[in-house]
């Protein structure tokens, strides 16, 4: 097994040294004196300006983000080291606040483009130095009709850290120091979380008790995050014209509603096929009849329960990305032998794992917490892709590296198919095929049914939010409503899971993000099919769309592969790899 020891920390310092650095200082302030000056210079002139002109003035305030973002990237990254250290919650909140300023004085920049007639735009954009932009400008403008006037604008960014912001710290903040006794100890959640795969069923039903009872013991506290973040939704998006609460989110990620409508609709039809099915099976292999719903992740009675030291996941997954292509693992490689990687479980340490692109002058770093399960080496597998996929895009440039959620998941779980191919093709005897067959199904599971459910939930919530406060308890029946049909008969839920709502952070932080990871599953499954149909050149064609960034839609990066998300059958094609896998694992 693995220990904490050999684990690798991040280094911060190709960002800041420390948060008392005075290249920090320095750089904050000039950025306040570029951003004051940028706005003297351009606000009110930008019809005015010529092509030429206009293209430059991008690029200054594609160079301020730069500066800003630098120093706001350290100072998240720092605080999710520890977001129980009152030290660095202190620093982050400031450098939140210090940027918030800044970035006022450049706030009528976006505003005063997206009201330039579309003519007045299309001269400007005949200039090289603007039409270097066009991918970035045609996304900022697609807000247009959503945008208010620009005192109210400003009055919401200025506001953004004593609202939004401070509620996702209330939450982050709680989360980590939350503890949770089981087995005469005090967990953290991600320790928690991790029991609830452990191979001793006593373990893993304390662990689900220990949850469940700290979880609801602060669930009114969660409600109440819920409820306000969801009614400042509410209030904003009837300001901004949105026709629903998931519209925002949707248009950010360039896709239309009913495409994600299709998508909910095309995973939701297959549940019974999916999950019901899968953990019937699950269930007979136990010798039961239904499962609790803290075996949902257990190991097979059969699994030998393989463990992996750091340097075996590393191999793992960097033997995985180098026979599809020597270039991703190359970059890959980068990750592991620069300390881009955080990767031990620490008390107050973020839990779950996340890719941070920071800068495109600097470099991504991944946050894991590693403890040695195949799932977490699916899980670097993951994070990696994301890693590798940001630094691919950064030649785009600050303003146009960043990928929709939608397409944003694409290199990650791409990673984590790679990975998982190549130990299956390694697996040394049926049993362990079997064991890993039935890991990844329960991955994808969790991905494509549990996310959508996820969804399902947030909408009810906030359609429901808009009739008035919930209680604890109504978010608790809704999560159960949804758990039940989302996962089938075969799960038994107890009373205590009624509070496991509480405890997913994109609920919080990125309402609807969730749906983004059945997207990028079911959109991986159909373009590794067509991989291992032998498609010429795939893997060109597949790292010239990472390196795109976001400058082209998912229609136009996934062409030359000959896909389109908008037919309803790309949706049912992603599906039936999973479909496929429960298929194998019944004649098994």
């Amino acid at each position: 097994m693995t220990h904490i020891d050999t684990l690798p920390e991040w280094d911060l310092s190709d960002l800041y040294a420390a948060p008392d650095s005075p290249e920090l200082a320095r750089d904050l302030d000039g950025a306040e004196a570029s951003a004051k000056e940028f706005s003297e210079r351009f606000a009110g002139r930008l019809a005015d300006l010529s092509g030429a002109e206009f293209g430059a003035a991008i690029a200054l305030y594609e160079r301020l983000g730069e500066v800003i973002y630098r120093a706001l990237s350290y100072a998240q990254l720092l605080y999710s080291g520890d977001q129980t250290d009152p030290e660095r919650a202190r620093f982050y909140q400031g450098i939140q606040e210090r940027v918030t300023d800044i970035s006022t004085h450049t706030l009528f920049f976006t505003l005063e483009i997206n009201r330039l007639d579309d003519a007045v735009l299309a001269a400007k954009l005949a200039d090289p130095a603007a039409g270097h932009y066009a991918p970035w400008l045609r996304d900022v403008r697609v807000f247009r009709d959503h945008q208010l006037s620009d005192e109210c604008e400003k009055l919401l960014h200025e506001k953004s850290v004593a609202g939004r912001a401070a509620w996702n710290r209330l939450f982050d903040e709680t989360m980590a120091r939350l503890r949770f006794p089981i087995g005469g100890q005090s967990l953290t959640s991600a320790e928690a979380l991790h029991l609830m795969s452990d191979r001793d069923p006593a373990k893993r039903r304390e662990a689900a008790k220990g949850l469940g009872a700290v979880l609801g013991e602060n669930a009114p506290l969660f409600a109440l995050i819920t409820n306000t973040l969801a009614k400042d939704k509410e209030i904003e998006d009837k300001w901004r014209r949105y026709a629903r609460p998931q519209s925002s989110r949707n248009l950010s990620n360039q896709v239309e509603d009913e495409v994600v409508d299709a998508l909910v609709a095309a995973v939701s039809s297959c549940y019974e096929q999916l999950s019901h099915r899968y953990y019937r099976l699950k269930a007979k292999w136990f010798g039961v009849d239904r499962l609790d719903y803290w075996d949902r992740n257990a190991p097979l009675p059969d699994d030998d329960d393989t463990t992996f030291t750091w340097g075996q996941a590393r191999d793992t997954v960097l033997t995985a990305y180098q026979a599809f292509s020597p270039e991703l693992a190359g970059i890959g490689r980068k990750f592991f032998d620069s300390n881009w990687i955080d990767a031990p479980v620490r008390p107050g340490k973020s839990p779950g794992a996340f890719a941070h692109p920071t800068v495109t002058s600097v470099h991504p770093y991944l946050l894991v917490n590693f403890q040695g399960k195949t799932r977490d080496v699916m899980t670097l597998a993951h994070e990696l892709g994301h890693g590798v996929h940001q630094v691919l895009a950064a030649g785009q440039g600050g303003l146009m590296a960043d990928t929709p959620l939608t397409l944003a998941e694409t290199a990650s779980v791409f990673g984590e198919m790679l990975t998982f191919q190549s130990m299956l093709a390694g697996a040394a005897t049926p049993k362990r095929r079997k064991a890993m067959l039935a890991g990844k199904v329960e991955d994808m599971l969790n991905t494509v049914v549990r996310q959508v459910a996820f969804y399902q939930f947030e909408s009810m919530v906030h359609e429901e939010r808009r009739s008035g406060e919930l209680s604890p308890e109504r978010i608790g029946e809704i999560w159960m409503k949804v758990q039940t049909d989302s996962l089938g008969p075969a799960l038994c839920f107890h009373d205590e899971y009624k509070a496991f709502w509480t405890y997913i952070p994109h609920f919080v932080h990125t309402p609807f993000y969730v749906y983004a990871y059945a997207f990028g599953d079911c959109l991986v499954n159909s373009l590794y099919s067509v991989y291992q149909q032998g498609a010429p050149g795939f893997q060109d064609k597949y790292l010239d769309m990472l390196k795109a960034g976001g400058t082209l839609r998912h229609g136009d990066l996934l062409a030359p592969f000959g896909l389109n998300a908008a037919d309803p059958a790309f949706w049912r094609q992603g599906l039936e790899v999973v479909v496929g896998f429960i298929d194998e694992l019944e004649v098994m």
